[in-house]
Parts: C-alpha cells; sequence; structure tokens
C-alpha cells in the first residue's frame, strides 16, 4: 500500500520499492480492492523479500513490521502500522488510509527539504 500512495502522490520526491521480511505469495484482494476505490493501481508491483532489494542503496528505509531490519542503508524512520492480511476489507480500509496519512506526511516533509 506505502508504494502505490508514494507512486501516486510523490513520484516527485520518492522513488518507492517495497519489501518485506516475510512477504506473501500474493497481492491481497482486499489491498488491491481498498486502493482500487481510490483510483491507485498496483500494476508492476508484487510482493517481494528484502534480499530482493538489499543491493540497492536507499536514502529512507520505512519499517512497518515492527522487528528489527538488517542493518539497513538510510535512515529509518518505524511505522507502527497493523498488519491486515486475515481481516476484514473494513481493516484493510482503515490500515491503508492510516499508510496513506504517514506517507503524505513523510511527502510534505520531503518536499519541504532544500534539494
Amino acid at each position: 500500500m506505502a508504494e502505490a500512495f508514494a507512486r501516486a502522490y510523490g513520484a516527485d520526491v520518492i522513488e518507492a520499492h517495497s519489501a518485506g521480511l516475510a512477504p506473501a505469495s500474493i497481492i491481497m484482494p482486499h489491498t488491491r480492492a481498498v486502493l482500487a476505490e481510490k483510483n491507485l493501481s498496483m500494476d508492476g508491483q508484487f510482493p517481494k523479500s528484502l534480499e530482493m532489494v538489499a543491493r540497492e542503496p536507499f536514502d529512507i528505509v520505512v519499517n512497518m513490521s515492527g522487528r528489527k531490519l538488517p542493518s539497513p542503508s538510510g535512515r529509518v524512520i518505524e511505522w507502527p502500522v497493523p498488519d491486515p492480511v486475515g481481516e476484514p476489507e473494513e481493516t484493510y480500509r482503515a490500515v491503508a488510509a492510516q499508510i496513506e496519512g504517514l506517507v503524505m506526511r513523510l511527502i510534505l516533509e520531503l518536499r519541504s527539504q532544500p534539494e
């Protein structure tokens, strides 16, 4: 979800890539449905492990897992966001709203920084 929001709202300041400590095998249908309600597509996105993106240097790493990350590069931001997997669609909407707000705050912070 965070990658979709970042790509839609902050492409001028963020090149977003998502990955997980224990990625799912698919993007959950509720995730796609909730983002589609906001006219956001997840085309081209798929669950990735940290190992798939570990070769890339990152300026900012957002951790939503609640667990310690293995030696990330760059600034680490912790976002305590619940994992909605297995929950009803309403929970996905609430989590999406929380993530959207956090992503927007980060985008505004990045836009306010001098280049």
